[in-house]
Parts: C-alpha cells; sequence; structure tokens
C-alpha cells in the first residue's frame, strides 16, 4: 500500500520504520530534517508538506503532540486533506481529545475520506518492535481497510467502539498511568523520609492493593535508577491529563485526583523539565525532602 507518516518522533519514527518493513511504500513528513533524513536513508520518501504526503498515499497515519496539530496538519493549509484522494483514509494515532477526533473525522467525510483513531499504548521500546497496544475506533470498513498497516506496529488491537472512541480510552488509560505514577512518588518520597527502605516497601505492597505496574515495570527501569533521560516527556504526560480532565468536566465533574496530578507536573514544567522523562517527578521529591530512592545494585541488574 502507498501510505504516509506525518510526525516522527520518539514513538512515530520507529513507528513508520515498521511500516516499511511491513513492505509498503512510505512518504514522509516532519518538521525535523534528521528525523526525515533517518527514515529516507531507510527507504522512504520525503515530502514538503503534508498535503504531498496525502497526495502520495491512500493511507496517512499521523503522530502529533496536540489536537490543535492535527487540525492544523490534516485540515489545514496544505493538509492532508487537500491532497489525499476520496476514500482516502487517515490513522490518526496521537494522543488527543476525542472531541477533536470526531470533528475531524466528520470534516475529511463529508469530503469522501475516512478517519480511523488509533492511540498507542506502552512505551518507545515496544514501537521500535511493533508491539504496540492499539485503541481503535472509527467505522468498520475503514478499519478494515486500515488493518494491514495497523498490523505492522501494534500486536494487541483493541476494538473501543465508534468514532473518537480510541482516543477516549487511550486518555482514560494515560489519566489513571500517570495519576498512580504521581501518586507513587509522593508515597515513596514519605517512606523513606520516615526511615523506611525502597526494598521493604516493595516487598510489602507486592502483598497489597497499593502494588501497580508502575511500581513493578516503569519507575524500576527509569526512576529507580536515577534516570530522566527523554522517554515519556513530563510535557506531554501532563497534556493527556489535561485532556481527560477538560473531558470529564464536559462530562458534567471534577476530576480532582487529575488535577492534583496535572498541578504536579504543571510545576515540573515550571522549573524547565518539561523535555525529561516522567521519572524527574521522583527526583523533585528528593530533592524537596534531602532523599534518594534508588534500588540496590542486584535489584538493578535483575530490572535491567
Amino acid at each position: 500500500m502507498k501510505v504516509g507518516f506525518i510526525g516522527l518522533g520518539v514513538m512515530g519514527g520507529p513507528m513508520a520504520l515498521n511500516i516499511l518493513k511491513g513492505g509498503h511504500e512510505l512518504t514522509v513528513f516532519d518538521r525535523s530534517p534528521e528525523a526525515i533524513a533517518r527514515l529516507v536513508k531507510a527507504g522512504a520518501k520525503s515530502a514538503a508538506t503534508p498535503r504531498e504526503v496525502g497526495a502520495a498515499s491512500d493511507i496517512v497515519v499521523t503522530m502529533l503532540p496536540e489536537p490543535q496539530h492535527v487540525e492544523q496538519v490534516v485540515l489545514g493549509p496544505d493538509g492532508v486533506a487537500e491532497g489525499l484522494r476520496k476514500g482516502g483514509i487517515v490513522i490518526e494515532m496521537s494522543t488527543i481529545d476525542p472531541q477533536t477526533s470526531r470533528r475531524v473525522g466528520d470534516v475529511l467525510r463529508e469530503r469522501g475520506m475516512e478517519l480511523v483513531d488509533s492511540p498507542v499504548g506502552k512505551t518507545s521500546e515496544h514501537a521500535a518492535t511493533g508491539t504496540l497496544t492499539l485503541m481503535v475506533g472509527g467505522n468498520k470498513p475503514a478499519i478494515d481497510a486500515a488493518t494491514p498497516v495497523l498490523k505492522c506496529m501494534g500486536t494487541d488491537t483493541f476494538y473501543c467502539g465508534g468514532p473518537g472512541t480510541g482516543h477516549a480510552m487511550k486518555i482514560t488509560n494515560n489519566l489513571l498511568a500517570t495519576t498512580i505514577m504521581v501518586a507513587n512518588t509522593e508515597a515513596l518520597a514519605i517512606g523513606i523520609k520516615s526511615g523506611l527502605t525502597l526494598e521493604l516497601m516493595q516487598e510489602v505492597m507486592r502483598t497489597t492493593m497499593g502494588w501497580n505496574q508502575q511500581l513493578a515495570v516503569a519507575m524500576p527501569k527509569k526512576a529507580f535508577l536515577g534516570d530522566d533521560s527523554p522517554g515519556f516527556a513530563v510535557r506531554l504526560a501532563c497534556k493527556d491529563v489535561r485532556l481527560a480532565c477538560d473531558l470529564a468536566k464536559n462530562l458534567g465533574f471534577d476530576a480532582l485526583v487529575g488535577r492534583g496530578a496535572q498541578k504536579t507536573m504543571e510545576q515540573a514544567i515550571e522549573q524547565g523539565l518539561g523535555e525529561r522523562d516522567t521519572a524527574t517527578l521522583m527526583f523533585i521529591r528528593e530533592k524537596q525532602l534531602g532523599i534518594e530512592v534508588r534500588q540496590k545494585a542486584a535489584e538493578q541488574r535483575k530490572a535491567a
């Protein structure tokens, strides 16, 4: 198939590469010349605008930071919709709100095109191996047509419902995952400052309802190793939680726990840490209390 890909960042770059490996003809666009060059070297063609990507493709994948970027890239001047043929499909894989997803999809359908929303779960490591979780929403015929491309990027696929439901699932998931992570940093900081060890807290929590995947998987790979090198950026996590909290407000209630997590990340961004991995939130607690939350050497090797 002729596929376009727009947004070649930490996740998008390896996802696009897997589409190439799947045997599809690929045309790419990104604001970063370096990101484009890496894909061209692997066999992709480059385009000067999103419109050119659309004109060269049957299906265009977008993987962008914010809802407004999706609207601009797909529907704006020189956008994908100006080049994509009737019957073409946009697979929107960014983390955006379902309202924007449905609004963009409605405009595309008026023009004879389709939008499939398929945001992703897991990490950049899974993006590289093509084993992402895909949360798919949209009309069934469009999803069926997009499936060969989706299979290049993910192995765990969940059909969430009609247009916008994939994005609703993603921000619901990220709200929960991020608030749990923020709660972990607070609880562990309290424990260490009170004289407990990380190992004791982990041992006890494994037997209680306090245990969670952030403690079991994510934090041992980053925070407990003292590593906040770029991964899932605080800036993006904050955006995801903000979108979920705004959705809650539109549905008629205040997501108070989510707003607390949002405020914590906004404080990190104010300190210039927006591009650091969310692990940096643990280190902020450490500095505030004069403590350190680290695994012992043996546990570090096991986690690695």
